[in-house]
């Protein structure tokens, strides 16, 4: 699977999803305009301390230091970024940049709970496993979903987010008015490498008519493909669905979750936001368990809406 850029949202969810990826680089800045998740009032609760834990055995941060994968290119779970604001960090491999976003937070919180150094390596989405299999990185943190194919290849500890998956339409246009996904029409893409293209545009195929475009490369390019009026919809994340729309005032989100016999049918795991570690590092696994076992759907998206609110423009 890929990822994407973030996309606005105003809706009231139980969120779970699938996730992917997109080029997002700028300087952040408080996003006013940027909706939210809507939840209760929830106050996202300190980081334990567990720095006194010897973590000195834990294959991959002996040295004390937990390095990371992730594209940084798909606000809201990760960009980049020109400088260390808002608690970014800097990205080893690529000097002079510094990633930020839901990811970013998320591994910094792992990290704090153990007193452990963070080092964020930028890697292509398809890179990403593979780079966790040859050693270069101990996670990957960076929107994969837990998807039994994924799993086949990692363990994966979490989830660290649920989010929902819908579709993205120009405002006002033919299929901005669908109420499930056989009242879908005209052209369609995805990211790359995703479920979204890979099984829920075809599901919609089924019962709808609609045309499935090439795939795009990567968030950015599905994104701009329906900001641009290339395609009539794409299909996504709620996350990323919030940063696009975020982006683009002209966008809007159908979310089908009401119409439970008119929606994607996909599986716990395809929605699921898990970290990829080496496969048998079950000592990395347990303890990212450990700091995420607290959290649960309405602190992940209160974590999720302080990125959107500081995410770059797409």
């Amino acid at each position: 699977m890929k990822k994407i850029l973030a996309l606005a949202l105003s809706l009231t969810l139980a969120l779970s999803l699938c996730a992917c990826g997109g080029d997002t680089t700028g300087d952040t800045a408080e996003n006013t305009d940027a909706q939210q998740i809507e939840t209760d009032v929830v106050e996202i609760p300190e980081v334990e301390d567990l720095t006194s834990t010897d973590t000195s055995t834990i294959p991959g941060v002996e040295d004390g230091v937990l390095t990371v994968g992730m594209e940084c290119a798909y606000a809201p779970y990760n960009w980049t970024q020109t400088d260390d604001s808002n608690g970014a960090v800097p990205i080893v491999n690529n000097p002079g940049s510094y990633a930020n976003g839901y990811d970013v937070m998320i591994a910094q919180r792992i990290c704090d709970t153990y007193g452990w150094e963070l080092e964020i390596q930028q890697i292509s989405w398809d890179g990403l496993t593979p780079a966790l299999q040859a050693g270069t990185i101990d996670a990957v943190i960076a929107g994969q979903s837990m998807t039994d194919e994924r799993l086949a290849e990692v363990d994966m500890a979490g989830p660290y987010f649920y989010a929902s998956i819908v579709c993205v339409a120009k405002e006002g246009s033919d299929v901005a008015s669908a109420t499930g996904i056989s009242q879908l029409t005209g052209t369609c893409t995805a990211q790359t490498g995703t479920i979204w293209y890979e099984t829920c545009l075809p599901q919609a195929a089924e019962v709808a008519d609609i045309e499935i475009m090439p795939q795009s490369e990567d968030a950015p390019a599905m994104i701009m493909a329906v900001e641009s009026g290339t395609v009539d919809f794409i299909c996504t994340d709620i996350p990323t669905a919030m940063g696009a729309c975020s982006t683009y005032d002209d966008l809007t989100i159908l979310d089908f979750s009401n119409n439970a016999e008119d929606n994607f049918d996909v599986s716990e795991g395809d929605i699921n936001i898990g970290i990829s570690v080496l496969k048998g590092n079950t000592q990395l696994k347990d303890a990212i368990d450990t700091v995420l076992a607290p959290l649960n759907g309405d602190i992940f998206n209160a974590i999720m809406n302080e990125a959107i609110a500081i995410q770059p423009t797409i």
